[in-house]
């Protein structure tokens, strides 16, 4: 008898994303396309972020039946939306909701749709080594270019109820990094080169003021202190390290509101921006857990996870 395996599709606006996984959930395959950007640009617009994905799909499709043989694929997860919330929408989902529709019908396999949010955290804790658990409730951050919100997530027949807790109410921390890194001169996204360059820095940033009300936050202000930075003639690496202290004392005290609330709950970092080592460095509480850089970013093995839970879950294995 032919070894199941599980698919998985999801098309952001930074990345084309597949993955597949054996029937005992192990990973086959992640493969990730970034998209371009033109030199000096900030991002994409949903167009062309979805003719990019039109071009990037047959090429990742290839590759990835190289690696498996995809007839015997028996369910298929994909990202068809950014977040579980009510009305959530981005056009680039549609290119891997079609992808994913004619991988399903190739095959005969089942089909299962999943927010993009679900698949990082899905992602994250598989990373990190945390055990999803039916009923166990969690806490999770996610921390990109699109998003930046704290989630309450309880895991319930093979999917996640996500329930919001706290959110930016302006920019979201991955646009800071790359506002400012393309400020600096450097090509987006910013962040891998911000990070280093943060590292290397070796002193001890000073007089950060962030606003957080309860769990919710407010990022724009280190745009503006990170640019009259930049004004004055500060170095570099002490500019990164700005940067990435701030969303890092943010974050903690977002963290800090979270435990009063949920004093013993566990915390999952997840998404592009928690792939920041010197961000990770400055989160020193206890029962917190982050992904690997490679299933922080934007990948598709999430929602090869949760399709694979879900299939178990129906077919009762």
């Amino acid at each position: 008898m032919s070894e199941k395996v599980f698919l998985g599709v999801d098309t952001s606006n930074y990345t084309t994303s597949l993955a597949a996984l054996d029937e005992n959930g192990q990973i086959l395959a992640n493969i990730k396309y970034p998209l371009p950007v033109a030199e000096g640009c900030r991002g994409l617009r949903q167009s062309d972020a979805v003719f990019a994905h039109t071009k990037n799909l047959p090429s990742a499709i290839s590759e990835l039946s190289s690696l498996v043989d995809m007839k015997n694929a028996v369910a298929v997860g994909y990202s068809a939306k950014p977040r579980s919330a009510e009305g959530a929408y981005m056009p680039c989902f549609l290119s891997g909701v079609a992808a994913a529709a004619a991988l399903i019908a190739a095959a005969d396999a089942k089909g299962y749709a999943f927010s993009h949010q679900d698949g990082h955290i899905r992602a994250a804790c598989h990373s990190a080594g945390f055990p999803i658990r039916e009923g166990e409730e969690f806490a999770a951050f996610h921390v990109s270019g699109g998003t930046t919100e704290l989630l309450h997530v309880t895991p319930k027949d093979g999917a996640l109820n996500v329930k919001l807790l706290g959110e930016t109410k302006d920019l979201n921390a991955g646009q800071l990094v790359d506002r400012i890194g393309v400020r600096l001169g450097y090509a987006f996204p910013c962040g891998a080169k911000l990070d280093t360059l943060a590292l290397e820095y070796g002193e001890r940033v000073k007089g950060i003021k962030t606003s957080v009300t309860s769990m919710d936050c407010n990022l724009s202000g280190g745009e503006n202190l990170a640019l009259k930075l930049i004004d004055e003639g500060s170095c570099e690496r002490k500019i990164a390290a700005y940067v990435f202290s701030f969303i890092a004392k943010t974050l903690s005290k977002m963290t800090e509101a979270l435990r009063q609330s949920y004093p013993d709950i566990p915390v999952i970092y997840a998404g592009g921006v928690m792939g920041s080592k010197y961000i990770r460095s400055q989160l020193n509480f206890k029962n917190v857990y982050f992904a690997e850089p490679d299933l922080s970013s934007d990948n598709a093995v999430g929602v090869a996870l949760l399709a694979y839970e879900k299939y178990k879950t129906e077919e009762k294995i």
